[in-house]
């Protein structure tokens, strides 16, 4: 498995957001498969095939080639492939292409494209709980 890892030193060009901020990127690439959970402080791009559980501090990608059967968690969370669980992204889902998703869905925002199909129950918006903070940073912060 081809696990590309990188640690931002904040003066690269090139480098994602959550690189600048120390974070880490991680690439699993279309013949990679990952069994287990991850976490990662920073972002997560799937090319590949997940079972298990994706959570991550930033954005969460999902190329047209994966195939995901985790839950998700994320500060963005875009699906262009197959995914199989329930995601959470505190700020914005994306659907596109002939992204497919079943399972619920608990967002800030949400789009879908055309081509793109949700399966599911949708809890959307600035909601907050008992602790009046809003139910998305909590279940992101959890992840």
């Amino acid at each position: 498995m081809e696990v590309e890892a990188q640690a931002g030193d904040g003066g690269h060009k090139g480098r994602n957001k959550a690189s600048q901020g120390g974070g880490s990127s991680i690439l699993l690439g279309p013949r990679d498969s990952l069994v287990g959970k991850l976490t990662v402080e920073g972002d997560i791009r799937v090319r590949g095939t997940v079972e298990g559980e994706l959570a991550a501090s930033g954005d969460v990608q999902i190329d047209p080639s994966a195939k995901v059967s985790a839950p998700i968690s994320g500060r963005n969370v875009s699906v262009r492939g197959k995914v199989t669980g329930d995601v959470v992204a505190a700020e914005r889902l994306l659907l596109a292409g002939h992204g497919s998703l079943d399972g619920n869905v608990q967002v800030g925002r949400l789009a879908i494209e055309d081509g793109a199909t949700l399966n599911g129950n949708v809890s959307m918006g600035r909601r907050r709980n008992g602790n009046g903070q809003r139910a998305t940073e909590e279940a992101a912060a959890q992840a």
